[in-house]
């Protein structure tokens, strides 16, 4: 598998775009390698939840983080029982390569509101909330959408809890770069983190310290807990939320900013981020680390730059040429869409999933 992806890559190394990378990049993720060898650690830890037509959009994302990622993976995933089944046999004829493993889980909320959290914005979609209680023996967790893809190695953004100061216990994008365009500055009928909102779709949390703090709140002097704090917001806000489980973590972060990370938009790059003209400036400097395909545009016409890459990795098949099976069909597709705003910036869709296939063939040339 590793000779035919060898000799492809280098005789199409020269023809990839030259502003990405060049050698060093090979050295770099030689490096990388050889430190994560003589540094094992353990798995990361990620969790999705998934309900009702979501089966092949959470297997093209779990798909993505399987592609580049560097430590073994856990993976955590909440599903509807009748999707169980079929998970079980996707996943377990996948090529893992020995670094995956996962666990399945039902849905579940409280007993005593379970049927107020299901209702709340789209099906299942709190159960994220409940993640710190459920998994009480795991330390730290990647949360992410079922519309994710990840086009650089999960470790990079499992990177992030090394940066956390003393108070921080979570990290994520804000909603909006672009004030004008933002929908919680605009709209919102609650408070809201900083000047444009958190968006929840990819959430990277220390859950030891998120079970251990005490938060501020604005329905009672004494700090309460996750788990105290949860009903009493759903009960105070439930008429004033739009966008269920993000708005009450926007509350939540509002009243305690010193426990949030925020990291970059182009760790969760959305139609917003381009759609109105091109408004994510670490992006158009170093490309889309993370693609959130939210409004559903990997399953329409709307925007198809969007709707390209997911097909391209859905279409994947594990030990294909990365090259020649993913980049270069990929970049095909993209140069049809410049009609779009999105497509005009399509170079940014590519630039780092290019620099992650040469770092994956550099680390695989090393291990050989």
């Amino acid at each position: 598998r590793c000779k035919n992806l060898s000799v492809s890559f280098w005789n199409s190394y020269w023809m990839l775009p030259s502003d990405v990378c060049g050698m060093n990049c090979f050295w770099e993720a030689a490096f990388r390698y050889d430190y994560m060898k003589t540094h094992p650690s353990e798995k990361m830890h990620l969790a999705v939840v998934a309900c009702g037509e979501r089966l092949e959009e959470t297997v093209t994302m779990l798909r993505s983080a399987i592609i580049f990622s560097i430590k073994p993976l856990q993976f955590h995933i909440f599903a509807e029982d009748q999707l169980h089944e079929s998970f079980k046999d996707i996943l377990d004829d996948f090529s893992y390569e020995g670094k995956v493993s996962y666990t399945l889980y039902p849905i579940t909320f409280p007993t005593e509101s379970a049927a107020e959290w299901k209702k709340l914005f789209k099906p299942c979609a709190s159960q994220r909330l409940f993640l710190p209680l459920i998994l009480k023996n795991v330390d730290s967790l990647l949360y992410v959408d079922t519309d994710i893809l990840f086009l650089r190695p999960v470790d990079d953004i499992w990177s992030f809890l090394g940066k956390f100061n003393s108070t921080q216990i979570a990290a994520m994008a804000p909603e909006h770069e672009e004030p004008r365009i933002g929908w919680y500055n605009r709209f919102a009928r609650h408070p809201y983190y900083g000047v444009t909102g958190i968006n929840s779709g990819v959430m990277l949390m220390n859950m030891t310290r998120i079970r251990r703090k005490y938060f501020k709140n604005d329905m009672t002097p004494v700090r309460l807990r996750w788990g105290e704090i949860l009903m009493p917001l759903l009960k105070k806000y439930k008429l004033n939320i739009t966008w269920g489980d993000q708005d009450l973590l926007n509350i939540m972060f509002f009243h305690n900013p010193e426990s949030l990370y925020v990291f970059p938009c182009q760790w969760n790059y959305r139609p917003d981020h381009c759609i109105y003209g091109s408004n994510c400036k670490e992006a158009e400097e170093e490309g889309i680390f993370i693609l959130h395909g939210n409004r559903g545009v990997y399953h329409d016409d709307k925007q198809p730059t969007f709707r390209a890459v997911y097909e391209a990795i859905k279409n994947y098949s594990f030990g294909d040429n990365l090259v020649h099976s993913l980049l270069q069909p990929l970049e095909l597709e993209l140069r049809k869409t410049t009609h779009t705003y999105c497509g005009r910036v399509y170079k940014v869709f590519i630039k780092q999933l290019t620099k992650s296939i040469r770092d994956l063939h550099a680390r695989r040339s090393k291990g050989r």
